[in-house]
């Protein structure tokens, strides 16, 4: 024990140093106290979270034991009990470090490697990230009380919360200097316990297969790296998902009140950083229970008395935060819902329209009806990996977008095929097809909101990835399990989607004469190859399994 707190000391007085080093262009370590207090916080935060999963009696019960914490649905009961893997502590600080070290990255290559501007000079990958980050800084410097967070920076921070929260580590922890990295350190613990509390949440509603993969997903998924390396609420508001539906599994086994903290408390925290996200999170709780409850739950008097109360508090809440969630609007909260989806349709249409010359000349040839659906579709498949790997951008930039579009391209078909493999297994009542359900509500508002932005809309998207990783890795273990051919034909279909639109872009930036220009006509020939290639394995197939009948009955 004494040899593991001397080697955390030292891990924390190096980083410390190191980051107070970078962060002075290798000028000096005078700032190491104020990161030493940070990176202490830091580490405070990721021992909490290991405590709280091991303070779950579920995961200290003896293997050996007959008795079983289940979640229960209509179709029978899962999950197993067990102890928690010590490879999962090590995972978890792989998670912080490769995010604190892909913030550092950036703190040091944009500056070099990007466009000159002023965010990127500054060593900031988002620019919503740099004016809040920055108005923090001022408030922290200033004489003001913190709480102006929330009421006269609207046009940095709609909501108050993570300036208030960045102010008052500057103010209090920060130096006479401003250094971004400061606020990193912590984005990058507090982001990094999506991997524990998915963990948890994957293990106790399926077994340690899952969990395990989907711990993984949620390490090295682009968007979650990213937003974990950035100065950006989102990096909380994915751990608070995590934690939520990993407390709704702990009320599910056990109703006690200190499981239920684990279940209301990420909804309290997320209300000053997003009063519409922390709504959002308990309807997405409530909407799960009733998918995976007992059909008893429908003449249960005291589910819709918690649900009336839920819809009362979101009503509250949003009235309370209207002028936050849309300046100048009415309280009630049925008008703001109706002008904000309004709003939000109309401001992503006029950018994706005066965006892209393409996406004008599809706005000119199609109805008005149309053009809010496909950018519904056009911002589920963003970022687009054809898109990223022909772009003519910085190297930088262009290793970024790469990276991220890779990511999303590899998880989205086994979302797509997860509620069908779900259904078939389990029926409609199942974790799965209630996760599924959630995770495509989750994409689709964000698509909405974020139109085809190529920012926005993936990091709305982001805040679900327990969620997204969890069924992903359910669906990669169920199809192995089962040696099923749709895994293969699913990733290759993709592929051949993906290969029409290699030449669509390449002929924008080269000489290459290619002949279909036209975006539907290039998607219609993916699909169309898809179809094909799937209709001639299933026939290869059954003539496979003919040929074996046929010799087992000679």
């Amino acid at each position: 024990m004494r040899t593991r707190i001397l080697i955390l000391i030292i891990t924390i007085l190096v980083i410390s140093f190191g980051l107070a080093w970078i962060s002075t262009d290798f000028q000096s370590v005078k700032s190491w106290f104020s990161f030493l207090l940070i990176t202490s916080i830091g580490v405070i935060v990721l021992l909490l979270g290991w405590w709280g999963i091991q303070s779950d009696s579920a995961f200290r019960a003896d293997p050996t034991n007959s008795s079983k914490t289940k979640l229960k649905n209509s179709r029978g009961s899962i999950s197993l009990p067990g102890s928690i893997p010590g490879w999962l502590g090590w995972l978890l600080i792989g998670a912080t470090f490769l995010r604190l070290g892909a913030g550092v990255l950036w703190f040091l290559g944009l500056p070099n490697l990007g466009y000159n501007s002023e965010v990127e000079k500054s060593g900031y990958v988002m620019s919503d990230a740099f004016n809040r980050d920055k108005a923090a800084w001022d408030l922290a410097k200033s004489d003001d009380s913190l709480m102006t967070a929330f009421r006269d920076y609207h046009n940095v921070d709609q909501y108050g919360g993570m300036l208030f929260g960045s102010a008052l580590v500057y103010r209090y922890l920060g130096g006479d200097i401003h250094y971004p990295l400061q606020i990193v350190v912590l984005t990058a613990a507090i982001s990094a316990l999506t991997v524990l509390f998915a963990w948890g949440f994957a293990y106790k509603t399926w077994d340690g297969f899952v969990a395990g993969a989907a711990a993984w997903i949620v390490v090295l998924f682009p968007d979650a790296v990213l937003l974990g390396s950035s100065q950006m609420r989102e990096s909380i508001l994915m751990s608070l998902v995590a934690i939520g539906f990993y407390g709704f599994v702990r009320v599910w086994n056990d109703h006690s009140l200190r499981n239920g903290i684990w279940l209301v408390a990420p909804i309290l925290i997320a209300l000053p950083l997003s009063p519409l996200f922390g709504v959002m999170l308990a309807g997405m709780l409530g909407i799960y229970a009733l998918i995976v409850g007992e059909s008893r739950w429908v003449k249960n008097w005291r589910v819709w008395a918690v649900l009336a109360v839920l819809v009362v508090t979101g009503m509250v809440v949003i009235a309370v935060f209207a002028e936050q969630i849309l300046p100048g609007s009415a309280s009630d909260p049925v008008t703001l819902l109706q002008r904000w989806l309004k709003q939000a349709g109309r401001w992503q249409a006029y950018n994706a329209e005066h965006a892209s010359g393409w996406m004008q000349k599809i706005f000119r040839s199609s109805p008005a009806w149309m053009h809010t659906w496909f950018l519904l579709i056009y911002g589920v498949a963003r970022p687009f990996l054809p898109a990223a790997l022909f772009d003519p951008a910085a190297l930088m930039w262009q290793g970024i977008a790469i990276w991220r579009s890779l990511g999303w391209t590899l998880i989205l078909p086994f979302l797509m095929v997860a509620p069908f493999v779900g259904w078939r297994r389990d029926g409609w009542r199942s974790p799965a097809v209630g996760l599924s359900v959630l995770v495509w509500i989750g994409i689709f508002l964000s698509s909405y909101r974020g139109g085809g932005d190529q920012w926005d809309n993936p990091r709305y998207r982001v805040i679900w990835i327990g969620l997204q990783a969890t069924l992903a890795a359910w669906v990669w273990i169920i199809l192995r399990r089962e040696k099923s051919p749709w895994l293969r034909r699913l990733l290759i279909a993709m592929g051949l989607i993906l290969i029409w639109w290699a030449p669509w872009y390449l002929r924008r930036v080269t000489i290459l004469m290619w002949p279909i220009q036209d975006v539907f006509w290039t998607l219609g020939l993916g699909l169309f190859s898809a179809l094909i290639y799937m209709g001639i394995d299933i026939w290869y197939e059954r003539k496979q399994m003919g040929k074996n009948k046929m010799m087992d009955n000679n």
